[in-house]
């Protein structure tokens, strides 16, 4: 009898490591800062970007990789992945970006500045009338919001706060008074906390000399004036540290009990959170660094070598010395071509769908339909969702004015919006103070949606109008993130959405009451993975079949092997991922009909659309939801069809110059794409969306 052959085990499709996946897109951040073709000034603030990154990563991944890896053994080996064996690689990355982040600054960005006549100098790089100038500022400015602290016996614990500069102070070779001193009067050190929220700004403008304009450091000002603080040491060493804690809030996502005072109870453990990382300036004597380690309790494993200048985020504030060449050109935003500029939106909103496309257009036309609603007799009810408010948010004053006017407002607040916790709970509390109706999340579920509905009664019933979008409720934001909102009345979209407001009051499992909306937690997985099962099945009959995704992160695993799936079945399917992608595109016998791209420039690319062919009857959806697990499974997400065909197609072309961009577009290994496409016409997708919406703002639209 033949022995028939054991085939071999398939092998297990391959999957990038989300951490590393989230290094490679801070890189294409650093990337920009080193692009001389992106104006000085702008790299500056992308230098501020990737270190801000940074920080956020080091509070949140970081100081959970560490808590993971104090597990025992046994619970560890349950994780899948060794987080010991992660967080060493990931550290080792870290380092090297830190490296070329270093680089970057001192042999590329300061001379740069310099050949614009622009000098970040140092107190080493004074002239003597310079220095003079200094010590006068020091004294009038800086030196009443000093106030040091010495780390001696007297001292039991250091508290440093996160996410803040400090100095350090060695002082050592004390003057001569004729006395003898003892050992322990030799040297100190000290340590105080930088001053720049009370100074104003990071930096100092010193008087121009010539056509020469010249910038310092808050921190080379203390540096260059130690000595007065200190007249009794001869030599007064001066150096910076910053502290990253732990920012994960350790709360039971569940509404029982008062979820505001476990958030406010958790906000003020992230100032006192875990340790996450030390960075210290290396030319710091070890006699400063160990003093400062036994202060605080910090350990070996949280120290990372830094630079001398710590907080590169405080170069969002570095003063643009009124030189608007070394910025981008301004983008005012452009009016809308189908919404009116002034006066009542309501009317035009009733008669068809308007696409609003932020930064690009204005944000205002939320603010405005809110402030309208608010002050019409007949509307009676406004209910939105709120998950980044700013803290001087137009769109909660709005709101107030509803409650004032008598309307019934309902805000569902995210409560756990990370970083945001606070702004958001200020809002909340007032909003309920006035009488709104609040409510705090969802049991389990993060509510991330962006949905504001209003019913209005008009000719003896009650009509409902909405506003959906893939961006927060943010005048901030809404200037820098790229995103799309639809306006609309048609009551295909609005009945759903206010299906969705009624699962914030009933709780109830709304799953088969969406026909156009696809919702999460309830059906938007399935709905999906029934798309994409559709264009799986059109290949295999040789039919044309794509899927075009722009995300800002693609790490579910299962959505991952089912693009391998569609994949390997003849589907060609195209990826612009901004940031994290746990899928490796390109791969023989897993991914080969898969590409994948992502454009980091001037905005923030935040929208969420999704494309299948679906046999020439496409189908497209705007949505707040990436592709990873918790946005699937863990959040209430919309994503929600354009049923107008003139918007789709405006949707369409703008995704479609994401996909031709020569310029910015860059692959999954950080490789620009599409430069050889440059000869025939430069794509670059961000400035050629302005350049579209302004034409179609020149030609208003008028109503169908």
């Amino acid at each position: 009898m033949e022995k028939t052959e054991k085939k071999p085990a398939a092998a297990k499709p391959e999957l990038l490591n989300r951490e590393l996946s989230w290094l490679a897109f801070n890189r294409r951040v650093l990337q920009e800062a080193q692009n001389p073709q992106v104006p000085l000034l702008e790299r500056l603030k992308f230098m501020a970007i990737f270190s801000s990154n940074l920080d956020e990563y080091f509070k949140v991944r970081v100081a959970t990789l560490r808590r993971l890896v104090k597990l025992k053994k046994k619970t560890r080996a349950k994780l899948g992945e060794d987080p010991t064996e992660q967080l060493k690689n990931l550290l080792d990355e870290v380092g090297r970006q830190q490296e070329e982040f270093g680089d970057t600054f001192r042999n590329g960005l300061l001379p740069a500045l310099r050949e614009q006549h622009i000098h970040l100098v140092s107190e080493h790089d004074l002239s003597e009338e310079q220095r003079n100038w200094v010590q006068q500022y020091f004294e009038q400015h800086v030196q009443d919001l000093l106030s040091p602290v010495i780390l001696d016996e007297n001292l039991h614990h250091l508290f440093l706060k996160d996410q803040t500069v400090y100095l350090t102070f060695y002082l050592t070779e004390p003057t001569s008074t004729g006395k003898k001193k003892k050992h322990t009067d030799d040297q100190r050190v000290m340590v105080m906390e930088m001053p720049t929220k009370r100074h104003g700004s990071r930096f100092v403008q010193l008087p121009v000399v010539g056509d020469e304009r010249f910038v310092m450091f808050l921190d080379d000002v203390v540096r260059c004036c130690a000595h007065t603080l200190f007249p009794k040491f001869e030599k007064v060493q001066v150096h910076a540290i910053k502290l990253s804690r732990d920012a994960e809030l350790d709360i039971q996502e569940e509404v029982s009990g008062n979820l505001m005072a476990k958030i406010k109870s958790s906000l003020q453990k992230r100032e006192t959170g875990y340790p996450a990382r030390l960075l210290y300036d290396p030319a710091m004597p070890k006699e400063v660094l160990k003093a400062i380690m036994q202060k605080t309790g910090i350990g070996k494993e949280e120290l990372v070598e830094g630079s001398r200048y710590h907080n590169f985020r405080d170069f969002f504030g570095f003063p643009d010395l009124g030189l608007t060449h070394l910025v981008y050109e301004p983008h005012p935003p452009l009016p809308h071509p189908t919404l009116p500029r002034t006066g009542k939106m309501i009317p035009a909103i009733a008669l068809r769908d308007h696409l609003l496309n932020l930064p690009y257009q204005s944000f205002d036309y939320v603010t405005r339909f809110i402030t309208e609603a608010a002050q019409d007799p007949q509307v009676s009810s406004i209910s939105i969702t709120l998950y980044r408010v700013s803290s001087k948010s137009e769109v909660a004053k709005a709101l107030l004015k509803a409650v004032k006017h008598g309307k019934q407002v309902t805000v569902v607040v995210e409560l756990k919006a990370r970083f945001d916790e606070e702004s958001n709970m200020y809002w909340a509390e007032k909003l309920q103070k006035a009488g709104a109706n609040v409510i705090y999340g969802i049991p389990e579920l993060k509510v991330h949606s962006k949905l504001l509905l209003i019913t209005r009664a008009e000719e003896g019933q009650n009509r409902l109008y909405a506003y959906l979008s893939t961006g927060n409720f943010n005048e901030v934001t809404s200037s820098i993130y790229a995103d799309h909102g639809l306006f609309t009345s048609d009551p295909r979209l609005t009945s759903e959405v206010g299906e969705v407001f009624r699962y914030f009051h009933d709780r109830q499992d709304k799953t088969g009451q969406f026909e156009h909306l696809l919702v999460a937690p309830f059906e938007l997985r399935e709905r999906l993975n029934a798309l994409i099962d559709g264009e799986i099945n059109r290949a295999k009959k040789g039919e044309d079949a794509y899927i075009i995704l722009k995300l800002n992160a693609l790490q579910d695993e299962r959505m991952i092997l089912k693009l391998y799936e569609a994949s390997e079945a003849g589907v060609r399917i195209e990826l612009l991922i901004r940031g994290i992608s746990c899928l490796i595109p390109g791969r023989a016998g897993q991914s080969e009909n898969i590409s994948q791209r992502g454009i980091v420039d001037r905005y923030l690319e935040h929208a969420r659309i999704y494309v299948f062919g679906n046999g020439g009857d496409e189908k497209l959806y705007v949505a707040s939801s990436d592709w990873m697990a918790r946005n699937l499974d863990r959040r209430v997400e919309v994503a929600f069809p354009i049923l107008q065909p003139e918007l789709r197609a405006e949707v369409r072309h703008l995704l479609d110059l994401q996909r031709q961009d020569n310029v910015k577009s860059r692959d999954w290994q950080n490789n620009f794409v599409g430069q050889e496409e440059a000869e025939a016409g430069r794509v670059r997708a961000q400035f050629d969306t302005y350049a579209y919406l302004k034409k179609l703002a020149s030609r208003r639209r008028k109503p169908a």
